[in-house]
């Protein structure tokens, strides 16, 4: 969701350094903008503030005074509209300390009356400033160490951050230490380490520019960064803990597009490249977790979005190569069927952020109850990873698009992978993967782009389109379908062959656009009998398969790669999705309402 970026140090133009720390966060979805800077060398000034709604753009911070210590918010609206006043940072009363903050308040209503008796003024609309005030209340009251005027302001930091009920993450500073107070549960927060400079941001790939030690914060965790030191407290108890570094393995140039006009488009060109690796890379790891699987009573898969629909894949993929009956659940439900899972089962946990709120509350639940863990995810270090009993690193690199690519590729091939290695043959799954690499390859080469260019141009100003999968193909039909609409804004829907005439068959007419998804497998037969039911009424039919047919108006050859045929499938959809976007002049790597990483509920 929103993005923060903070930096302390010796740099006097730290609010430039903030503004490029929130463009590299501009992939997690926002609404507005600020920078709040304590302007260098006046103490007994005002925090001055720069923040818009819209995107950054080619905004500069240029008017804003020099100072060394800054930072900035990203917004993507909750509590009050798309305004300047609601967006971040925000001020208390004496504009003298400034917060930005990620989550929801859920006792800002009480907390706000009572501030107000007590003759606090708010210009917001938000929940996030009720905070700013309640900490200037408290140091009101908050009696500085002897000679030390800064433990009061990290003191009142703390106590506010406990009067909050809900999921937060906060950073304040002030006019009076040369600090920021940072303060998370739930939402995530990121520590950097530099050399007399360090960082405070929400998202690790921010700070890839200016160093790779990092530490995040956990739950109920609070930090004083200052320019050469940064402290870690337990914000309940006071009592201090001893910071975990660890080192980012990400490089810079992997969170820039090159060449390539949009992150999406740069993430799309990747995957046969990342498949190779996972073919090469991960097979004695998927004999491990296969071990472990084996051992557990039961084992569920879940997810949210795109992970979700891993998830269900993972469900045929274990059913058709190991013949192992793997249960599925979407992460925002899967709470109501915590109950009646045993103490002996397994969780897998899919996710590319590890921060998805839906997915973390169900892991906390499932482990507070002995259930085991296993994280699949594309950020190491991040909240899930950490809660894991087992983890597996998908390995993509950084992923901006919002739309989720090379992470669910890559997943689907660890997924593939373990399959194979339960059934005591992972050998087969590598060279599966290397065939699905290759056939991406031959996807993402000019003809067959061209090829796809020209059905986006042709589709761009259809209202609806349908999706149609059987067995694997189901998922890969669901995801083709969420790309779609996404961020081209067309309505698109995934349906099981099978079910065509049980209902949405319906709603088939003369010119209706359907997507057929009728791979080399057991399948076949089935699918290309529903695209026969289709055309027959009308509807103009585009195949995805290993060979034409009479059946399709429009035909995009994807190579056999047996079960990972899913994979080339996948990204023939990812391509008319953006290509689709292009054409309707929409930006694919920002949809609107739609965040990278999900951490509100």
């Amino acid at each position: 969701m929103c993005g923060i970026f903070g930096y302390v140090g010796k740099n006097n133009s730290a609010p430039t350094i903030v503004l490029d720390g929130l463009k590299r966060l501009e992939y997690r979805g926002y609404d507005s903008w600020g920078v709040a800077v304590v302007p260098e060398g006046k103490k007994e000034s005002v925090i001055v503030v720069k923040k818009k709604t819209g995107k950054i753009g080619d905004a500069s911070v240029s008017e804003l005074p020099k100072g060394t210590l800054a930072f900035g918010h990203t917004r993507w609206a909750t509590h009050g509209g798309v305004t300047d006043i609601n967006a971040h940072p925000h001020l208390d009363c004496t504009k003298t300390i400034a917060v930005i903050h990620n989550g929801i308040v859920e006792n800002h209503e009480e907390l706000r009356a009572t501030l107000i008796k007590k003759g606090h003024t708010f210009v917001s609309e938000t929940d996030t400033e009720v905070i700013v005030h309640l900490v200037e209340e408290y140091l009101k009251h908050t009696k500085p160490a002897p000679r030390d005027a800064e433990p009061a302001f990290s003191k009142a930091v703390q106590q506010a951050f406990n009067d909050l009920d809900g999921l937060n993450a906060i950073i304040l500073i002030n006019t009076t230490s040369h600090e920021m107070v940072a303060a998370r549960n739930g939402s995530p927060l990121v520590v950097g380490f530099g050399d007399g400079e360090n960082f405070l941001a929400s998202d690790p790939a921010a700070l890839l520019p200016h160093t790779k030690q990092v530490h995040y914060l956990e739950d109920d965790e609070m930090a004083i960064v200052r320019d050469g030191s940064i402290h870690i407290f337990n914000a309940r108890t006071g009592e201090r803990v001893r910071p975990r570094k660890q080192l980012l393995t990400w490089s810079e140039k992997d969170a820039e597009k090159g060449k390539f006009p949009y992150f999406m488009l740069k993430e799309m060109h990747e995957q046969p490249g990342l498949l190779s690796e996972i073919a090469s890379e991960s097979p004695e790891q998927a004999k491990a977790l296969a071990r472990e699987i084996r051992e557990s009573d039961r084992v569920y898969a879940i997810g949210a979005g795109t992970s979700g629909n891993a998830a269900r894949a993972a469900t045929y993929l274990f059913s058709d190569i190991a013949n192992y009956l793997l249960n599925w659940g979407i992460a925002s439900e899967f709470n109501h069927r915590l109950p009646i899972i045993s103490e002996s089962s397994m969780l897998i946990a899919l996710s590319q952020s590890g921060e998805t709120m839906d997915l973390l509350e169900v892991v906390k639940k499932a482990k507070d109850r002995g259930i085991k863990i296993l994280s699949i995810v594309n950020v190491v270090g991040s909240s899930l990873w950490r809660m894991a009993d087992l983890t597996m690193p998908i390995g993509a690199g950084p992923e901006k698009g919002v739309a989720s690519t090379k992470a669910f590729t890559s997943k689907i091939a660890h997924l593939l992978l373990i399959a194979y290695a339960m059934k005591g043959d992972v050998a087969s799954g590598q060279k599966l993967i290397i065939r699905a690499a290759r056939s991406a390859q031959k996807v993402i080469n000019s003809s067959a782009v061209d090829q796809i260019k020209n059905l986006a141009k042709a589709l761009k100003d259809v209202r609806h389109m349908y999706v149609i999968g059987k067995g694997i193909s189901f998922p890969v039909a669901l995801e083709c379908a969420l790309k779609i609409k996404e961020i081209s804004y067309i309505h698109a829907e995934g349906i099981a062959a099978g079910e065509l005439k049980h209902g949405p068959l319906a709603l088939v007419t003369k010119g209706t656009q359907c997507i057929v998804i009728a791979p080399n497998d057991e399948t076949y037969h089935d699918v290309m009998g529903s695209a026969m039911e289709l055309k027959a009424r009308g509807a103009h039919v585009i195949g995805l398969s290993f060979k034409n047919d009479e059946a399709f108006d429009d035909f995009i050859p994807v190579m056999d790669a047996g079960e990972a045929t899913i994979i080339p499938n996948v990204i023939v959809a990812q391509l008319l999705a953006y290509y689709l976007t292009i054409e309707r002049g929409f930006d694919p790597d920002m949809p609107r309402n739609l965040a990278k990483s999900v951490t509100v509920k």
